[in-house]
């Protein structure tokens, strides 16, 4: 089967769980149902979107299917952030405090840390993008440590509101919120179309690109400011949902099993979006809100990395 037809199925796919999740058991309650239910698809949408395409980026720069963007810290200091706001000012100021200043602050954040990592890293000789890693799992592993600590001092009440902020929830999806969220998403997707015509001949290593004529670093550099804004946007927008990237971008990979971008990426985009409309409907209609997209996620993903590891051994 051709690259064309399968990407055409898995938009056939994304499609049908869409209109799937819109119609389904409305009730005759259209006015009150329909705007909610497509404001959680847009949210869906865009960060199924988000995770999907930074996370084949970043496993092309990295040249590992098992590593994604959340190794470098991004949910951990998401985390740390919504604690530590409670822990100095109390979960009512979380609670009351202007969501575009929220949104703002929780993406300029991990924004300015990832830019501050990556010019600490590349501005030293030598150093790679695996030690970009192990540095990153070092802070990640870091700020996890002191968001325990703080929860541990908090007053129990007031951690369920940080609690309520750890796992990703498209239940209360703010139109404002998705409106800032589309234009960085946006921004950030079209800075990256100068860039993704080398992402082919990144996939072939460091010394391959260079000796191809690609400026490896400085195009890395970029790739990565790209990663960024949209893992922060994604993850300040519904909350962290570690395993998805990894999910969606190796089915992508199996589906085509071609190194070209093109296909890969889209392919990505369409599993996220079909993956995550599914099981916010599983969650709603068969668990009836008493577990969240983020537990299942987590829970397939954590499955499916163990089979990685296992296959990358050669243990079969």
């Amino acid at each position: 089967m051709g690259y064309n037809k399968k990407l055409i199925i898995l938009l056939s796919l994304s499609v049908a769980s869409i209109l799937l999740f819109v119609f389904w058991d409305v009730g005759g309650q259209w006015d009150y149902v329909l705007p909610r239910r497509l404001e959680k698809v847009a949210a869906i949408t865009m960060t199924g979107a988000a995770i999907a395409a930074s996370t084949v980026i970043f496993q092309t720069i990295t040249n590992n299917r098992i590593l994604t963007p959340s190794l470098i810290g991004f949910d951990s200091l998401y985390v740390l952030l919504q604690t530590a706001i409670v822990f100095l000012l109390g979960g009512g100021t979380l609670v009351m405090m202007n969501n575009h200043f929220h949104f703002l602050l929780s993406v300029g954040l991990m924004v300015v840390f990832a830019l501050l990592l990556f010019l600490f890293i590349f501005k030293r000789e030598g150093k790679n993008i695996y030690f970009l890693l192990l540095v990153g799992i070092i802070l990640g592993t870091f700020f996890s440590s002191v968001s325990d600590f703080l929860q541990v001092l908090i007053d129990p009440n007031e951690f369920l509101v940080v609690q309520d902020k750890m796992f990703a929830s498209f239940n209360n999806a703010n139109t404002e919120l998705l409106l800032v969220g589309g234009i960085l998403l946006l921004a950030a997707t079209l800075y990256l179309f100068r860039y993704t015509k080398y992402l082919d001949v990144i996939s072939l290593g460091e010394e391959e690109a260079v000796n191809l004529g690609v400026n490896y670093d400085a195009v890395v550099k970029r790739l990565l400011g790209v990663i960024a804004v949209y893992v922060s946007v994604a993850t300040a927008l519904v909350g962290p949902i570690t395993f998805l990237g990894l999910i969606v971008a190796n089915v992508s990979h199996e589906v085509f099993r071609t190194y070209r971008h093109k296909y890969l990426i889209p392919g990505a985009i369409f599993v996220s979006i079909f993956s995550l409309l599914l099981g916010q409907w599983f969650v709603e209609h068969v668990f009836t809100f008493s577990t969240t997209i983020s537990v299942i996620v987590n829970f397939v993903g954590g499955i499916y990395f163990i089979y990685l590891l296992v296959k990358e051994n050669d243990v079969w």
